[in-house]
């Protein structure tokens, strides 16, 4: 195999406007492999995010993908407590076709390449089996298999952090924790999705789901026959919902879905769920608390990042049980400042960067020196 052909943009230089330190795109011909790696901080530590792999319409798409997704996990670390900064990568391609042994050995090779300044995990399209593989060639990988270490499937705990996130929301709105009785409508049952169903059955929620996936519906009605399924995330928003988890791609809060929704208050998995800055706003006009994505989706950054310390499924769990508390710190003083949730949790998770940060303001390997 061929070394990757990288370019790399140095800190400070990327002509996106996203304030980014480093972004890396990388092109390996003899295994397909197309890449990209987006690093927005490394003040408290090394970058760590997922590898999502999906084929994207446009390389231009790729890029904005990349660029937001590095954005909010840095936030995601910062409010989570990490000392871990933010990064994401992308690989253009379908993984039903193209994820191969000799492709993802080439990614593991970019990865390595940047010395430790970006740590990978799965995502979209990428589990902890590619993570093995992935790090055969690379010593900066986390998310993988129990067998080898590693803190296995993050949608268990991505899920249960969405899960606290929720009763700390319904605590907010409802003065009570319970979603017992209460309707919630799940978008998006996949990989978290489902974990996230159960977690809300266990409960008593009445649940109603959707996906664009019929296999993914199937294993859901599987497990939990009493879920009512609903035809479509339109016929879904349309339900008489008190509490709606867009838990697919980025985007589902749209102005339809704004002008549309019932529900009392917005908390789900997915990342960068408002379609534009403006749909907050929307929410908030029409009375629906938006928890913010990047506060009460942590979980799955929590587990991975354990393993950094040599993974405790209790020690991972405990600290994400504590996304209850940083969410109902986060709507508490949203209330109590008169602005949005998402810019209360702005405000806590850039309050930690510059007190941690000191007079340090970007990571490097120890090699390079500090």
């Amino acid at each position: 195999m061929t070394d990757p052909d990288v370019t790399t943009l140095a800190p400070g230089s990327s002509p996106f406007g996203h304030g980014h330190e480093q972004v890396v795109f990388c092109h390996d011909p003899d295994s397909g492999l197309k890449a990209i790696v987006a690093i927005y901080s490394t003040a408290l530590g090394p970058a760590l995010g997922g590898t999502r792999f999906y084929p994207y319409a446009t390389e231009q798409a790729a890029i904005e993908d990349v660029l937001n997704l590095s954005t909010t996990m840095a936030y995601k670390a910062a409010i989570a407590g990490l000392d871990l900064g933010g990064g994401k990568a992308v690989i253009i391609g379908d993984p039903r076709r193209d994820k191969t042994e000799p492709l993802l050995r080439a990614y593991g090779r970019f990865v390595q390449s940047l010395g430790g300044r970006y740590l990978t995990a799965c995502d979209v399209g990428t589990y902890s089996a590619d993570m093995d593989v992935i790090a055969r060639e690379c010593d900066y990988v986390t998310g993988r298999t129990t067998v080898h270490g590693g803190a296995g499937d993050s949608s268990v705990l991505t899920a249960y952090g969405v899960y606290q996130g929720m009763r700390a929301s319904a605590q907010h709105v409802w003065g009570g924790p319970s979603l017992t009785g209460r309707t919630v409508g799940v978008a998006g049952v996949g990989k978290v999705g489902r974990h996230l169903v159960g977690h809300l059955v266990d409960e008593g929620a009445q649940v109603v789901v959707t996906d664009v996936d019929p296999d993914a519906i199937e294993i859901v009605r599987g497990l939990y026959p009493g879920v009512d399924i609903a035809t479509s995330t339109d016929a879904l928003v349309g339900y008489a919902l008190d509490v709606y988890a867009p838990c697919a791609l980025g985007g589902a809060l749209s102005d339809e879905v704004s002008e549309t929704l019932s529900a009392a208050f917005v908390c789900g998995a997915a990342n960068n769920q408002l379609a534009h800055a403006g749909i907050e706003k929307s929410l908030t006009e029409r009375g629906i608390v938006y928890a913010p994505d990047y506060c009460v989706n942590a979980g799955g950054l929590i587990q991975v990042a354990d393993e950094l310390e040599g993974f405790s499924f209790d020690r991972a769990k405990a600290r994400a049980t504590m996304i209850y508390d940083t969410t109902l710190d986060v709507l508490d003083r949203a209330a109590a400042e008169s602005v949005a949730p998402s810019v209360a949790a702005n405000r806590l998770a850039e309050q930690r960067m510059r007190e941690v940060t000191r007079l340090r303001s970007m990571w490097l390997p120890r090699s390079a020196g500090r």
